[in-house]
């Protein structure tokens, strides 16, 4: 006779699969573990797209030098040599017809050298290439500033899905322990069906979402690998008795647009494309003005003419050459009234620019302000949960409340629990971004949100 094993329950089988899942979530290459600043720091050696950012600036700071070479002298030399043969067809003194073959060799040397004296239109170049090299620079600042928000982004979105995924399995901790007590309850005759029935129903959602949390973690975990380009095993995590946040200082709004309006890295960017479009007008006006070279030439020549072979010449040359531009069908208008309106452009994107960063400012600024208080109030209602578990769970001793009543305590303390980090760590990313946006020093901002984390050991 064979003997068949009884399945296991529902809970057990999906207890199992989450363990498998978490399992094999550790079989993971070797890993180190970082804090903010660690991770800031690898980013900032690994990050592809900075890298991009760092390569791109180095090739438009070319610009510069390449605007000033047109400013010096412009040497060049050309030389050859050719083998020439020559039939040549004449009459002789009696009219006959006479063909004459030679075959000689000629060749020649050039040096000339050309140094612009006045050219309006290389001064204006040399201008807008110092702009365009500081709109390069502040682009690159933009870029880094960002990285640390991109980094404080992915860090505090790791700590979020690591804090609900031990908050979950907290749950499902006390509804494992709800649900056996309510299976005693009813072997005792003292319990009801519906007691079990509730516990399990929590219980299976627990393990549900369990597995959403661990994938969670590990997306936000490769994000974060992604960013540093290391595999990560330990986050530090956020000392909670260290963390105090508090509002903004200066506390006026209007004190950081005005920091921003200065200082932000975007908006300096954008004043030195003004200034470049400013220049172009110049560039374009310069096609109306004259131009002076002085140039100096010396050239050699040998049998480089069929009347006279195996001749021999040397010239130097030195002089002044103008230019003075007279009519070019109306080109020159054309370009200055195009960088008008590229001017107009540039002065209506500033405008735009400076518009949207203060809503921008504006709306880190009442995240932190609120966040406070929300922190706070997130605080209290954490508390006033906790005491509400545990007076529903003596009251379900003392059989005036029922198994339902301690579920939802315990389930609303987990949502104020959950809030509560989420609020924590929305409040640090909007000081990065505040910081940010107004220019501070990246590497301060990095270490004040660093120091409210816990040391790695």
């Amino acid at each position: 006779m064979k003997h068949r094993t009884a399945p296991l329950p529902r809970s057990a089988r999906l207890t199992c699969l989450v363990g498998a899942c978490l399992a094999l979530s550790g079989l993971a290459a070797p890993a180190w573990s970082l804090d903010l600043r660690q991770a800031y720091e690898a980013a900032y050696d690994n990050d592809a797209t900075i890298r991009a950012s760092r390569a791109g600036a180095e090739s438009r700071r070319e610009l510069l030098p390449q605007a000033q070479a047109q400013r010096l002298p412009n040497i060049s030399f050309n030389a050859g040599r050719n083998y020439n043969d020559l039939t040549s067809k004449v009459h002789n003194l009696l009219n006959q017809p006479v063909t004459l073959e030679n075959q000689y060799y000629s060749g020649s040397q050039t040096l000339s050298v050309r140094q612009p004296l006045y050219r309006p239109y290389l001064g204006a170049l040399v201008r807008q290439a110092e702009a365009q090299v500081e709109d390069v620079n502040a682009t690159l600042e933009h870029d880094e500033q960002t990285l640390v928000t991109r980094v404080g982004e992915a860090y505090f979105d790791a700590l979020l899905a690591q804090d609900q995924l031990a908050l979950v399995q907290a749950q499902k901790t006390t509804y494992s322990t709800q649900l056996d007590a309510a299976q005693k309850s009813l072997s005792a005759g003292s319990g009801t069906r519906t007691d079990i029935d509730e516990a399990q129903a929590r219980l299976d959602m627990t393990l549900a979402q369990t597995l959403e949390a661990q994938q969670n973690v590990e997306f936000t975990r490769r994000r974060l690998e992604t960013l540093t380009g290391q595999s990560v095993d330990t986050l530090a995590i956020l000392d909670v008795q260290r963390f105090q946040p508090s509002a903004p200082v200066p506390a006026s709004l209007d004190a950081w647009i005005e920091r921003a309006e200065q200082a932000s890295p975007e908006m300096q960017s954008v004043r030195a494309q003004l200034d470049a479009a400013q220049l172009e007008i110049d560039k374009a006006q310069a096609g109306h003005k004259p131009t002076l070279d002085a140039i100096a030439q010396w050239s050699r020549s040998s049998s480089d003419s069929v009347t006279s072979v195996n001749s021999r010449y040397d010239n130097k040359t030195l002089g002044l050459q103008l230019n003075v531009p007279l009519y070019a069908g109306g080109y020159v208008s054309s370009t200055v009234r195009q960088a008008v309106a590229a001017h107009e452009r540039a002065r209506e994107v500033l405008e735009a620019t400076r518009l949207d960063l203060g809503v921008r400012v504006h709306r880190e600024f009442r995240a932190m302000t609120e966040g406070v208080l929300r922190i706070q109030a997130l605080e209290q209602a954490v508390r006033s949960g906790e005491q509400a578990l545990l007076s529903n769970q003596k009251s379900f001793q003392a059989g005036i409340r029922t198994t339902l009543d301690v579920l939802n305590a315990e389930q609303q303390k987990t949502l104020a629990q959950r809030d509560l980090a989420q609020a924590r760590y929305v409040y640090l990313v909007s000081y990065l971004r505040l910081q940010a946006l107004a220019g501070e020093e990246r590497q301060t901002s990095v270490a004040q949100a660093n120091s409210w984390l816990l040391e790695n050991k």
